[in-house]
């Protein structure tokens, strides 16, 4: 594996970690409030939003993340000679 596989990778896992928390956080105070139960459609619904927002942001993100001249440098894809 090369290292712009390993940070594939290591950019999806963080990024599932942020979709967990802030999903987590937005769904605490609907389950505090019982505005909706553990493991009902409400919840499913709110996990799921999360879950699509983060999927577009971190595509919109990675191809920006990944031209980055110092991010390029450390993965070796730096060919431009100084």
């Amino acid at each position: 594996m090369t290292k712009k596989d390993w940070f594939g990778i290591a950019y999806v896992a963080a990024w599932v970690m942020i979709w967990g928390t802030i999903g987590s956080l937005i769904d605490l105070p609907f389950l505090n409030a019982e505005i909706y139960l553990a493991g009902s459609v409400g919840q499913v619904t709110t996990f799921f939003m999360t879950a699509l927002i983060s999927i577009i942001l971190a595509s919109l993100l990675f191809p920006k993340l990944l031209s980055t001249r110092m991010l390029a440098k450390a993965l070796g894809l730096d060919t431009e000679e100084n």
